[in-house]
């Protein structure tokens, strides 16, 4: 009984040294976490029994500061604290081993600035994050090509903005470039600014699926599509200098006996009682249907006549004909001489390059939204989304410029607000390019925005910034 009575109360010794030693000085109690947030700072405080021992850390993608404590439990119930900020995401608690908590904060950018820090009576461990409510970095990236990447806490969230501006001195100019060098399929920016072997390049124009260009092209002395409805353009002369205006194509076939018919497009899939001109750009065949007819035409020449799906000879173009119009040609033959007018309006016939898109964002140095005069539909107008612009500014220069949008690093930005960008940076007149996951900026062969579909996407065309000829 005495030997019982000897073992319990060495039991009891022990079970009171092990509690004295899980309390003993070095063993830190996480016991509450809490936080409170301003325009500018979030401050997160966690309430502990003795100030711990602890690792802080910032990594970027993605964008975290974990902190780890050792030498400490936790009676903290929560694993995930959200924060609905603008800067910060949430953070998580969890324990990675016996004794070692670690605390994970997700931020939804990269610009911040933060401080841990602690406070005795009662013992806190502080973590404060300041947000930069405006950050800018710039960048010469060649002589005359100066970049610029924008950071801005908005009252709506945050914007991302990137900017390319061109001096009219530069040994540079800008240039559209097609996918694949013609209207096949589609070709991520990336791939077309390195085949062009051009030091920038960002998406341009609207397209189809198949890469169909939806708008006015034009390159060299070819027209590579059309659009049937009159929308800005950027127009882009043999001396280098741009200028913007809404453009109406328009095209017509003399036949022999005198009568002019129009064209309805360029390069486009034929539709009813189109006449459509396919040249080269297109693809080695027309892809039309039995129900018209094509003529192909070699040096102003029918050289052939098919029933559909003709092949474009190098050199040659191609007329498809439906229904009203399949009968107004009805009686040409082959050998028959006819000439092909296609004209953009005198000063534009000029230029050696011709990229339609919109709607306008900015005329003569006012803000001018020309989208229902264009006939922009709302999945383009309205709202914010990641967005794609070229502008012009007073003394020459000219800018590209893409915003981040769809992601919680970027809400992106309405047609009005970016307009109000371009004018910040100078812009006297501006355009829209297409936007939306499409938006994307390369510059010496890296991708510098996020493009919203977390990848690039493959689209019709690009402008580059590339050497003169």
């Amino acid at each position: 009984m005495k030997a019982y009575k000897r073992f319990y109360s060495i039991l009891i010794l022990l079970l009171l040294f092990s509690q004295i030693a899980w309390a003993a000085p070095g063993n830190s109690v996480l016991q509450k976490v809490r936080f409170s947030q301003t325009p500018d700072k979030v401050r997160i405080v966690f309430d502990v029994n003795e100030l711990p021992v602890y690792t802080a850390n910032l990594t970027a993608n993605p964008d975290q500061i974990v902190l780890d404590f050792t030498n400490t439990t936790s009676v903290i119930k929560l694993t995930t604290l959200l924060l609905n900020d603008t800067a910060v995401k949430d953070l998580q608690l969890s324990e990675v081993q016996p004794g070692k908590q670690r605390v994970v904060i997700n931020l939804k950018t990269s610009a911040i600035t933060y401080k841990v820090f602690t406070l005795a009576n009662p013992n806190r461990v502080v973590i404060d994050i300041t947000k930069k409510v405006d950050q800018k970095y710039e960048e010469e990236i060649s002589t005359g090509i100066k970049y610029t990447s924008l950071y801005r806490n908005t009252n709506a969230g945050p914007i991302t903005a990137y900017v390319v501006d061109l001096s009219p001195s530069s040994a540079y100019q800008v240039k559209p470039v097609l996918s694949n060098d013609s209207i096949v399929d589609r070709e991520c920016v990336l791939s077309m600014t390195e085949r062009a072997k051009a030091l920038v390049g960002i998406n341009a124009s609207y397209f189809a699926p198949n890469g169909e260009i939806l708008g006015l092209l034009k390159m060299g002395d070819q027209i590579i599509s059309t659009s049937a409805v009159g929308r800005t353009a950027l127009g882009i002369l043999p001396n280098g200098q741009i200028m913007f205006d809404q453009i109406d194509y328009k095209g017509s076939v003399t036949l022999p006996d005198g009568r002019l018919v129009a064209i309805t497009g360029v390069n486009h899939e034929r539709g009813p009682d189109d006449l459509i001109l396919y040249n080269n750009y297109y693809d080695n065949m027309t892809g039309t249907n039995e129900f018209g007819t094509d003529y192909i035409i070699s040096k102003d020449t029918i050289t052939a006549i098919a029933h559909g799906n003709a092949v474009i000879p190098p050199g040659s173009v191609v007329l498809s004909a439906h229904g009203s119009n399949e009968k107004a040609l009805a009686a040409l033959k082959v050998g028959d001489s006819i000439k092909i007018n296609q004209s953009l309006g005198s000063a534009w016939d000029s230029t050696s390059y011709v990229l339609g898109a919109g709607p306008r964002l900015i005329k003569a140095n006012s803000v001018f939204l020309t989208s229902k005069l264009e006939e922009f539909p709302s999945d383009i107008t309205v709202g914010r989304a990641p967005r794609t612009a070229i502008g012009l500014t007073k003394d020459g220069h000219i800018l590209l410029v893409v915003v981040d949008g769809r992601q919680e690093q970027s809400i992106g930005m309405t047609l009005l607000e970016l307009a109000l960008l371009m004018q910040e940076f100078g812009a006297v007149d501006a355009m829209n390019l297409d936007g939306g996951g499409s938006s994307e900026m390369v510059i010496k062969g890296k991708i510098v925005n996020k493009p919203s579909d977390g990848r690039e996407r493959s689209v019709g065309d690009a402008l580059i910034i590339a050497p003169k000829d």
